[in-house]
């Protein structure tokens, strides 16, 4: 019960960042199409296990759209925004673990306390 109650929760916080993006973090890449693009990372931030191939295909594609300073730090915020709604239990030392399981390397970390705003 414990994990349908957390899993409902980091479901509820991904549709409130959705709907709500913060306005300083607004680019042309929207928090809609970040989380569409990682949604396939999911099962694995929920449950562990092996990280799906288009979960890093989505993060290497973020990666390469994410050509300018505005669209680095709304994807950094978007994040930050789920980082935020799933603090505590395994799904953000999952979360963030991911980018170096795809092997690719983010301009900044999936993190509560990550500093977007400082991103070039």
């Amino acid at each position: 019960m414990a994990v349908r109650g957390a899993t409902l929760a980091v479901v509820v916080v991904v549709v409130a960042a959705v709907v709500t993006p913060p306005a300083a973090v607004r680019g042309a890449i929207s928090c809609s199409a970040v989380y569409n693009t990682l949604m396939p990372c999911l099962p694995y931030v929920q449950a562990g296990g092996t990280v799906p191939r288009a979960c890093c295909g989505g993060i290497q594609s973020l990666l390469a759209a994410a050509n300018n300073t505005p669209d680095r730090r709304t994807i950094c915020g978007c994040l930050k925004n789920v980082a935020n709604g799933a603090s505590g239990g395994p799904y953000i030392t999952r979360a963030a673990a991911l980018p170096s399981k795809c092997n690719v390397s983010l301009p900044y970390k999936i993190s509560t306390s990550v500093n977007c705003n400082a991103i070039n």
